[in-house]
């Protein structure tokens, strides 16, 4: 489903005939982990990728929230801290994510979009956070719990002595969010739509 475009200048379009043969194999493997992400397979801690991506949203609605602090690791061992966020229900409006790739053949975005009218649905979604922006609201929320006792989330393993937060609803309008990576047990993701583009196409 890649959306390819020529380029303007001369032998364009075979450039972009080898950026499909590049770009193909990934989808392939995104799409077969997306299928198992669906399915509930994978662990909930895996080697992340070494680039961010940004996934923004007209609102998020979210039943049973924590976060604290955690390390995202990638496969040549170097380490970021991240803020680990665990929603156990999660709904998300209008949704957009993307990921700038730097390929032989130059600069492209995977843009994924869904839910514009019927909202993408989540469960037992954990994110690594590098940032997060929107306006935000919460219901029952305790902040500064220590983060091995949070159990407003499923699944969470927060380190004795760390600084958590959890609350038992989380609604966020206009989210705009820089993550390493999302697990989920299911995600459906309605009217999805799925484009690689050449160039800087990133949803904010």
């Amino acid at each position: 489903m890649a959306e390819l475009t020529n380029d303007e200048t001369p032998g364009g379009g075979t450039r972009w005939r080898r950026f499909a043969l590049a770009v193909v194999p990934g989808l392939v493997a995104a799409g077969a982990l997306g299928a198992m992400t669906t399915q509930g397979l994978l662990a909930a801690s895996f080697a992340v990728s070494g680039d961010s991506f940004k996934l923004s949203a007209d609102s998020l609605d979210g039943q049973g929230f924590a976060q604290y602090g955690e390390v995202a690791t990638s496969l040549d061992d170097s380490s970021r801290p991240v803020a680990l966020s665990v929603v156990d229900e999660v709904e998300l409006t209008n949704m957009c994510m993307s990921a700038l790739m730097d390929l032989p053949i130059g600069e492209a975005t995977l843009v994924i979009e869904a839910g514009e009218e019927t909202p993408v649905q989540g469960s037992n979604m954990v994110l690594d956070v590098e940032q997060l922006g929107g306006d935000a609201a919460f219901s029952g929320i305790e902040i500064g719990r220590d983060a091995s006792t949070l159990d407003k989330a499923s699944g969470i393993d927060g380190r004795p002595g760390g600084f958590g937060l959890q609350s038992d609803d989380i609604v966020v309008e206009d989210l705009r969010l820089t993550s390493w990576s999302v697990n989920a047990g299911t995600l459906r993701l309605s009217g999805l739509q799925l484009a690689v583009r050449p160039g800087d196409h990133e949803c904010f």
